[in-house]
């Protein structure tokens, strides 16, 4: 512990708040929050022993900060928008956008359908699910249509409206066509009324529906539909082998379990839902939390953020019932201590998570050698003032100085970041020069870093890499001399022959050891940045090859452009064409052919022959 460490404990404060641990380059490593900051930031710094996951987050602790708050809901508000601001390496991270599916029916419409979301609403609607692992949501609804004649297209239909004819699912057997009224709203609510039966886990009238179907299939010889039968009726069987024994089937409940080494950790989760098993997935973590508790804790505060709660959730570990309820506004039925069917989940739940833990953790340790592990290497063999968490690559792309482009690419703690990704089309450069090229480009992402706008460009790369040899880093180093960047942004260039590292100063390369997690990491970044160049140049040279100066005429389409070139050929037949000969085009009306003739009557000058 060092003197900044022992200063900053001794003004810690025993009100409720977030702390923020930073490691020697200023990264945040971890987030957490506490009821007393005195107390528990204190723990850390004890000698007393701790997990080795939690030591070895303290080893690369150089200072911590800490907010005082109102209150510990406030406290786990804000912890939570710092995970997510930070993303913290020893912090439990759940991706966002990670949401699994529901099947989703709203009975307050007048002819409700069902469909498919993965974002749960307050809207007052039924929401079945999540369904993952092995289920298909997709799957499930096929099903409720082959068995069922509930509609399935997205006409609003309303008590006073009604359709010109039914579609052809009404001729096929398919739907009851309500938006016809040949179905009364009574008794499309029945038919709603035995699909949500199914949904909520009784399986025994679908699955004599779709046996009586296939049957009458098969006897018509109607064989592609009886396949089609079969299939649904399989997925009735992997439904019911999901079934647990004795478990009511209005009791929605999830399983939380979780394992560790000491170093690495594993939880699972599993979904019950209508007296079956939906679901089982486990994630790998490495939060530092000092209680085994408090680690179920943070995982349920991000996990259900973006599900549905169940009544109850069983746990392996003991957790803050109370303030989850109050962080969720919901009254939850929190086990810790299960017995009879709840201890079998819950011994279930933490087999997988042993067995994954066995099988995946060896995997996850090569994943963070080949990430964040090879950053500090890079940070290490090249000299670098800081840990290059966000790298930026960037490649040229052109044939014969033509659609020229640049590409900007971005990996963050030594994954690809694509929703930073940015290309460049190349506007003041003229032939093929490749460094005048590159300079513009980056004399653009530079000038967006200076304005501060824009989310990819704000942020400060902390190492930039130039794909090529002494000349491409010293003409690309003066860009960030003549921004006045040159002293905060480190740069290199690798050299493609034998894999050389130029750094600015030098003409002396650095050679990786050949096949190192580091070297691998600089080519990963260089070769996406080439095939991102190339998509973007490839693009636009398809768009121009299909562009046309018909184009530029109002009301005229790709899809009567291409007849108008069919029928003449080329822009330049067209621009010699009449009235009344473009008016026997398809598509083409007076109006539009009265268009086409004063457009080239009054732009001879700019029209152009097509290349």
């Amino acid at each position: 512990m060092n003197e900044r460490i022992k200063e900053r404990l001794s003004t810690l404060t025993t009100k409720p708040g977030v702390y923020v641990m930073r490691d020697s380059d200023g990264v945040v490593i971890y987030v957490g929050k506490a009821k007393n900051l005195k107390n528990r930031v204190s723990q850390y710094f004890r000698n007393s022993p701790k997990p080795s996951k939690v030591q070895a987050m303290v080893d690369n602790v150089d200072i911590f900060d800490y907010f005082i708050t109102m209150s510990e809901m406030d406290a786990l508000a804000l912890e939570s928008n710092l995970i997510k601001k930070y993303q913290p390496f020893y912090n439990i991270l759940l991706k966002d956008g990670k949401q699994f599916p529901y099947i989703k029916i709203n009975l307050k419409e007048p002819f409700p359908k069902f469909e498919i979301v993965r974002k749960v609403k307050k809207d007052g609607a039924k929401y079945f699910g999540p369904y993952f692992a092995g289920l298909d949501a997709r799957e499930i609804l096929n099903t409720i249509n082959a068995a069922f004649t509930i509609r399935t297209c997205s006409q609003k239909i309303t008590n006073s409206s009604i359709a010109k004819r039914e579609c052809l699912n009404y001729s096929l057997g398919l739907c009851s066509a309500p938006c016809t009224k040949k179905v009364s709203r009574e008794e499309y609510l029945e038919e709603i009324d035995r699909a949500i039966n199914f949904l909520s886990g009784n399986d025994d009238e679908i699955e004599h529906i779709l046996q009586e179907k296939m049957q009458k299939a098969s006897e018509n010889e109607n064989f592609e539909s009886a396949i089609i039968l079969r299939e649904r009726l399989k997925m009735i069987d992997k439904l019911k082998q999901r079934i647990v024994a004795n478990l009511p089937k209005d009791i929605s409940k999830d399983v939380i379990a979780y394992e560790t080494d000491g170093l690495s950790g594993v939880i699972t989760h599993m979904v019950v839902r209508g007296g079956k098993i939906l679901g089982i997935i486990s994630y790998p973590y490495s939060d530092a939390e000092l209680e085994e508790g408090q680690t179920l804790f943070n995982f349920i505060c991000q996990y259900y953020q973006n599900m549905i709660l169940p009544n109850e959730i069983i746990l392996s570990h003991e957790v803050d019932s109370e303030l989850l309820c109050e962080f969720f506004g919901k009254k939850i039925n929190f086990i810790s201590n299960p017995y009879a069917i709840n201890k079998k989940l819950l011994e279930m739940a933490q087999e997988n998570a042993k067995e994954y833990l066995e099988k995946h953790i060896e995997k996850d340790k090569i994943k963070y050698n080949n990430t964040l592990g090879a950053v500090k290497n890079l940070k290490e063999k090249l000299n670098l003032p800081r840990l290059p968490s966000r790298m930026e690559c960037y490649d040229i792309s052109n044939i014969s100085g033509t659609n020229k482009v640049c590409s900007m690419v971005v990996f963050k703690n030594g994954e690809p970041s694509k929703k930073d990704y940015r290309k460049f089309k190349i506007k003041t450069v003229k032939g093929s020069n490749d460094f005048a090229s590159l300079k513009e480009a980056l004399t653009r992402r530079l000038e967006r870093l200076k304005e501060g706008k824009l989310d990819s460009f704000k942020e400060t790369p902390d190492l930039i890499v130039i794909d090529g040899g002494k000349g491409q880093l010293s003409s690309t180093f003066e860009i960030l001399s003549d921004e006045g960047f040159a002293q905060n942004i480190p740069m290199i260039s690798l050299a493609k022959r034998i894999e050389e590292v130029f750094v600015p100063g030098s003409s002396i390369p650095i050679l990786l050891k050949p096949h190192s997690a580091e070297l691998k990491l600089l080519q990963r970044i260089r070769d996406e940045a080439h095939r991102f160049a190339i998509t973007y140049h490839r693009r636009l040279r398809t768009n121009k090859q299909t562009a046309s100066v018909l184009d530029k005429i109002a009301g005229i389409g790709p899809k009567k452009r291409d007849a108008l070139l069919k029928v003449f050929g080329t822009s330049e037949e067209v621009a010699k064409a009449d009235q009344a000969l473009l008016e026997t085009v398809e598509g083409i009306n007076p109006a539009l052919a009265s268009a086409i003739v004063k457009y080239f009557t009054d732009n001879p000058i700019e029209y152009k022959p097509e290349e």
